[in-house]
């Protein structure tokens, strides 16, 4: 099967993900990446995303997604945005803390354009959410959200938790905030990197993470869930390649393992 035979087929997401940095200006617990203020930042150039990006149009690829660390912590990094979205639609995942006023009116050339932030909230309730996530965490995330959609901009909400059994009230809030019950992201924290030391989440072997392949600035990975740190170490068990320039050197070795395996990778709720 070719590429685009398995975007077709829904077997391998059509998003090409970018880990633009590590760094973090939150320390949540369960991160995947161990990010922080004092990690290590691993920067993925915007020159190269966007050469990245056109690589990956002309593939059949559908969609791009940018993630971290934080991404705003970048210079500059709406107009990078900008330039992918003149490429490919747009998912910037970001923990939504640091949308000042500045930040704000930098965003305008974003508005209404096929870019979506994705921002993280996991409660309904400040002490519960700040507990896993950091000071002041909620109250920034519940000022900056309707200040993005007045701008003109799609905003989901991703909240990763321990359990999901009761999220009524969490729901609810998303939806007071203006968020469609679509765009309400809901997931398991999986237990990788610092939820991993920390006991927390579900365990989730490889078949059990759909293919998006995934580009930083140390390879290429399975999943946005690959790039795992754990006390201070990569973790290479998602690894697909250190190579990830030109693209279709990593995109052959995700056919490669594609095609010799016999997983039935599974798609459940909780890992996408």
């Amino acid at each position: 099967m070719t590429l685009t035979d398995y975007f077709d087929n829904g077997i391998v997401s059509g998003r090409l993900w970018f880990y633009s940095n590590y760094h973090c200006n939150l320390a949540c617990t369960y991160c995947l990446t161990e990010s922080s203020p004092n990690s290590p930042k691993r920067l993925f150039s915007p020159e190269q995303m966007v050469s990245l990006a056109h690589e990956a149009k002309e593939m059949g690829f559908k969609a791009l997604g940018i993630t971290g660390g934080e991404p705003f912590l970048l210079p500059n990094i709406e107009n990078t945005i900008a330039k992918l979205a003149d490429i490919l639609p747009i998912t910037v995942l970001t923990n939504g803390t640091l949308f000042n006023p500045k930040r704000i009116k930098g965003l305008a050339q974003l508005s209404h354009r096929e870019v979506c932030f994705q921002i993280s909230l996991d409660s309904h309730l400040p002490s519960v959410n700040d507990s896993m996530r950091g000071p002041d965490n909620f109250a920034k995330v519940v000022e900056a959200v309707p200040k993005l959609i007045e701008l003109g901009i799609q905003v989901r909400i991703a909240s990763t938790l321990e359990s999901i059994e009761d999220i009524s009230k969490l729901k609810q809030f998303v939806a007071n905030l203006g968020i469609p019950e679509q765009d309400h992201i809901v997931r398991h924290i999986v237990q990788r990197g610092r939820a991993k030391d920390s006991n927390l989440g579900t365990v989730a072997h490889f078949e059990r993470f759909p293919p998006e392949l995934t580009l930083t600035s140390e390879g290429a990975f399975w999943t946005p869930f690959g790039p795992t740190y754990r006390q201070g170490r990569l973790q290479t068990d998602l690894l697909i390649c250190r190579t990830v320039a030109p693209l279709n050197k990593p995109v052959q070795q995700l056919l490669n393992i594609l095609g010799q395996s016999d997983l039935e990778l599974d798609n459940q709720e909780g890992f996408v």
